[in-house]
């Protein structure tokens, strides 16, 4: 019964981890590049929730909204200001860029807020399931069952709408898009807004989760999300999911069963030992190019 509840709570993680990974796995896989500020985005819009729910008393869903939108005009304004300018420059360039952002967004966090972490407000409530002497948190149920529905609908978004097959056709070739009449920048900049709304219910998730945010609190599961988009194959929408679903279970059951100080050093051993395996990850496909 322990390993089964130990079992449930790692799938919650990994929800929670899964939703990150897929705002990971959808930037690169349209805009080939990594945005390493998404992890503070998370904390952002955690931090919106809480301004509007326990600062200025407003119900929560209108919390939840707000962080949605707040998130969004926060990703298309990082893509325009910090990452468009270099749309042309090597990858090294956007990727230290994206770390910059990442720290100006914790800086920033940390003068409006301080350096305490603040309480999460109760947004939703779901009764816990009770099945014999395991209890199943009404959390874990709704974050596993929202983020499977969110992986279904960006499956769907991507194989059969007209934005969907721009941005394919954008990630395969973005000259030869332009040449199709598809606008480059456009669709990135719906890339970008559709990760940051992500990352908003990946904030309220984690926030409903853990109780408490600070400045600091998207950079881990930020970092920890990547670690899941490259674990199941970064630019793979499914593969985003399994590999978030699998890191929390190893990082759940290694914490309980091993040692929770050693259980960050085993979800990074088992991805390098997955990456010799496999190089592109679980469900990553091996692009050949042509010379």
């Amino acid at each position: 019964m322990s390993f089964l509840s130990n079992f449930i709570s790692g799938l919650s993680l990994g929800s929670i981890y899964a939703l990150i990974a897929l705002g990971y796995t959808m930037v690169y896989g349209i805009a080939k590049m990594l945005n390493f500020a998404h992890g503070d985005v998370i904390m952002v819009g955690a931090f919106t929730v809480i301004v509007v729910v326990n600062s200025l008393g407003l119900p929560g869903v209108v919390g939840i909204l707000a962080s949605v939108l707040i998130c969004v005009l926060m990703g298309v304004t990082i893509e325009r200001i910090a990452y468009k300018p270099l749309r042309s420059s090597p990858p090294l360039s956007v990727l230290i860029t994206a770390i910059g952002v990442s720290y100006f967004l914790q800086s920033l966090a940390l003068l409006i807020f301080g350096s305490t972490q603040k309480s999460f407000p109760k947004v939703f409530t779901v009764a816990p399931v009770h099945l014999g002497e395991l209890t199943i948190k009404g959390e874990s149920i709704e974050t596993l069952a929202v983020t499977t529905v969110i992986m279904v609908g960006l499956t769907l978004f991507i194989n059969k709408t007209k934005m969907g097959k721009a941005m394919r056709a954008v990630s395969e070739d973005r000259e030869a898009a332009e040449l199709m009449g598809i606008s480059v920048n456009r669709t990135i900049t719906v890339t970008f807004a559709i990760g940051s709304a992500l990352a908003a219910v990946a904030g309220l998730f984690f926030g409903a989760t853990y109780g408490f945010i600070g400045p600091y609190s998207g950079a881990m599961p930020g970092i920890k999300a990547f670690v899941a988009a490259v674990f199941g194959g970064i630019g793979s929408i499914p593969g985003a999911m399994l590999g978030g679903i699998l890191l929390g279970i190893i990082e759940n059951l290694a914490k309980a069963y091993i040692s929770t100080e050693l259980s960050d050093a085993i979800v990074f051993g088992v991805l390098v030992l997955v990456l010799l395996v496999k190089p592109t990850g679980l469900l990553g496909k091996k692009i050949n190019e042509k010379v």
